[in-house]
């Protein structure tokens, strides 16, 4: 292991799910555990039938775990897969010196990039992409509301819808963060100064953005449909403030708008953003990097939402 990324998984396993609701896959946390989505490092030692991988590769693991066997597998869907898995939450992970993944999961680091850079994109890089480019169908010229932008997810479809030529609404809480937005290119949205920021979406667009990104789930739900104009389309990827909004139905079919569900993304989702990063196309945005030994105060800064971007560790 050289590098890791955390996020809301590895806290809901050590603390449980926000106000102990069950969240998949915690519904029965078993511990030990170690967790650890977004891993890059080094093949200390190989299996055998392991193809071209040799010990001494810098490799960064496809988080995406699948049989390979079934219809979606077959189209190229993993994440639809009927034994989907992520690795680092359904099997040990990457919170250690040491883990083991299917030599079919790793892909290699060209050794111009940071161990620190590759964890910081498998898992909010991917989901981003699906969500903003695969299933958002976001064009050049659109306007894109990124919800909660300061967070992995977030903060990736910034960049993401940025290189995708849209104008980026980044809503963000408290001045700070509205700065880093902007500096990353964003027209930031504080949400502590707009409650009610769909107004400011259309103070700021008059018709509202052609897609929404929100990965936050009931306190922004209501806000993020009413940001969307005629038309437009909300995807969602998570619900990591609550899996319960309170809709009117009627603001979705009256206006002809769309809700997609996105969650991580799939084989070629994940090769596309990686490619990316390599060849400096696209930067993930890391808010700090901590020695492992630091992984209490990690953990503290996450759920302080302190952070803008990802949280890297390093054993």
């Amino acid at each position: 292991m050289r590098a890791v990324g955390l996020n809301n998984l590895d806290i809901w396993a050590r603390s449980g799910p926000p106000g102990g609701r069950p969240v998949y896959p915690w519904t029965e946390r078993r511990l030990p555990a170690v967790t650890g989505v977004d891993v890059a490092g080094v093949v200390e030692q190989v299996g055998p039938g392991t193809g071209e991988m040799a010990a001494g590769e810098r490799v960064v693991i496809n988080p995406i775990l699948c049989c390979g066997r079934c219809e979606f597998c077959l189209a190229g869907e993993q994440s639809m897969c009927r034994e989907y898995r992520i690795f680092g939450e359904h099997t040990p992970g990457g919170m250690a010196e040491f883990t083991v993944a299917p030599a079919g999961n790793l892909m290699k680091i060209p050794s111009a990039v940071a161990f620190e850079q590759a964890a910081a994109t498998p898992v909010c890089c991917t989901t981003a992409w699906r969500m903003v480019v695969t299933t958002g169908r976001l064009r050049a010229g659109e306007d894109l509301l990124v919800v909660g932008a300061s967070g992995g997810v977030g903060s990736a479809a910034l960049v993401v819808g940025r290189r995708a030529g849209a104008r980026v609404f980044a809503l963000v809480g408290g001045p700070e963060k509205a700065a880093k937005a902007e500096r990353l290119g964003a027209v930031p949205i504080d949400r502590v100064r707009y409650p009610r920021f769909s107004e400011r979406v259309r103070e700021l667009t008059a018709s509202g953005v052609h897609v929404a990104a929100d990965p936050v789930g009931a306190p922004t739900w209501p806000e993020s449909i009413r940001s969307l104009r005629p038309g437009g389309r909300m995807v969602i990827c998570g619900a990591t403030g609550g899996e319960r909004p309170s809709i009117d139905i009627r603001e979705i079919y009256q206006r002809h708008r769309q809700i997609l569900g996105a969650p991580m993304g799939n084989l070629t989702d994940f090769q596309t953003v990686m490619g990316l990063v390599f060849r400096g196309e696209l930067t993930p945005v890391i808010h700090t990097v901590l020695p492992l030994s630091e992984i209490r105060e990690a953990h503290r800064l996450f759920e302080a939402r302190e952070h803008f971007g990802k949280v890297v560790l390093v054993p």
